[in-house]
């Protein structure tokens, strides 16, 4: 279990697949944090070692901040630190069968991180590719292999590099972020529905009761998820949106308060068939209302 749930010891196996991995210290204590740091430099992000979500994640930017973390956490010992990295998260996620073979692939971006969300009570944005990027689907295809993955719904996460990074890439790179063994979290599986035209859940039931599955994919599309942060002015209102909108949403409607820390509160799927009528959504309905002092 340790390679799996553990963060320092994933990243051996996505070495093992060839794909780069961020440097990163196991916390013992103060010292040793600020060795690690003045060899990859501020910021740097503190997070469980054996973690899900962004939950206890922290990015800290200079000596108060990893005083304060010291200070305020009592088992900082179960952390793990790494080096930022400048990157977009973008997934691999695939029904495996009992070969190792995927009966099923896709995969998300996420271009605001979980770990801002949270903290900074973001909106929520991501998602489902239309067409898994080769590049993308190479790297899952190698960490199914190192990790020996057998009948399995699985979520490989990784970062593409927003710029060039020293020892680990060039700009537009895939490298290792982490592994989770089960579906993406939240919405995502209907929201692969929406995009690929199938079922995945008809096909992992298929995987674990016959090996194998004869649901196809139909019409692919973007499949976007929109999570609107209670509390914001924004310029549209659910009436605007529905309006204006109506023909590509597929669900609307509040989100669980058990996710909202990381989705939002108001949330909206909706289909497209190009990325760029997906960010003209995400425009519109993410903009504020401009403040008296801006009018």
């Amino acid at each position: 279990m340790y390679k799996i749930k553990n963060k320092s010891q994933m990243k051996a196996f996505y070495e093992k697949a060839g794909i780069p991995v961020a440097h990163y210290y196991l916390v013992k204590d103060f010292k040793g944090a600020k060795r690690f740091i003045s060899k990859v430099g501020y910021p740097i992000i503190a997070k469980p070692d054996n973690g899900v979500g962004a939950s206890h994640t922290y990015k800290i930017s200079n000596d108060d901040e990893l005083k304060q973390f010291f200070d305020t956490q009592e088992n900082y010992d179960q952390f793990i630190m790494e080096e930022f990295i400048d990157g977009e998260v973008n997934s691999f996620d695939a029904i495996i069968n009992s070969k190792g073979e995927p009966l099923f692939a896709i995969g998300n971006v996420s271009p605001i991180s979980i770990m801002d969300i949270v903290n900074e009570q973001d909106n929520s944005v991501f998602y489902i590719v239309k067409e898994l990027a080769a590049d993308t689907k190479a790297a899952g295809l190698a960490t199914l292999k190192s990790f020996g993955v057998r009948s399995r719904f699985i979520h490989f996460e990784f970062f593409r590099l927003l710029s060039d990074h020293d020892g680990l890439g060039k700009k537009g790179d895939v490298i290792a972020l982490e592994v989770n063994m089960r579906p993406s979290g939240g919405i995502s599986p209907d929201m692969m529905n929406y995009s690929q035209s199938t079922n995945v859940y008809k096909i992992w039931a298929d995987m674990i009761a016959f090996d194998r599955t004869d649901v196809k994919i139909g019409e692919t599309n973007y499949c976007g998820f929109v999570g609107r942060r209670d509390g914001k002015p924004f310029a549209m209102t659910p009436d605007d949106i529905q309006a204006k909108y109506h023909s590509h949403i597929r669900e609307a409607g509040r989100v669980a308060d058990a996710l909202s820390d990381a989705m939002g509160n108001e949330m909206y799927l909706v289909t497209f068939p190009t990325e760029e009528e997906l960010w003209a959504f995400y425009k519109d309905v993410l903009t504020e209302k401009a403040s008296d002092s801006t009018k």
